[in-house]
């Protein structure tokens, strides 16, 4: 039987995107972040603007991401919280997250990258068969 942090990065291999969350200066922040997993660790990509440059180095964040658009019939979602810093991602890294957007926010995406260090992991699994097939009743 796979544990929590293995099936979280399985799943999180699934889907590109989630959202990550922190605190600066005491308010809440969450953002939209492009991920990939690596090594037990889940790298993410932020653009500059979305603040980011603000956190410092090995800062508690979470990040949660889910299949909840697609129509599978098992749908889930992954919740990770542990520390982050700033990298220089390697060639290999940048790899990973494939070709980023051109733009966020109708400005050029300027990338930021963070590894996140996972401490607590949570995976939630939901049966959407049912609801899929009472919604299409007639």
């Amino acid at each position: 039987m796979l544990t929590d942090e293995h099936r979280a990065m399985e799943l999180l291999d699934r889907v590109p995107f989630g959202r990550v969350a922190a605190s600066i200066r005491a308010m809440p922040f969450v953002a939209p972040a492009r991920h990939a997993v690596a090594e037990g660790c889940v790298l993410l990509r932020l653009h500059e603007d979305l603040g980011y440059r603000r956190l410092s180095g090995g800062c508690v964040m979470a990040y949660c991401a889910d299949n909840f658009g697609s129509a599978d019939a098992e749908l889930w979602s992954v919740q990770l919280t542990g520390t982050a810093e700033i990298i220089d991602p390697t060639p290999g890294e940048l790899e990973l997250f494939g070709i980023g957007p051109q733009q966020v926010d109708d400005e050029p995406l300027d990338p930021v990258y963070m590894r996140l260090v996972p401490q607590f992991v949570t995976v939630h699994m939901l049966d959407n068969s049912r609801e899929r097939r009472s919604g299409h009743a007639a």
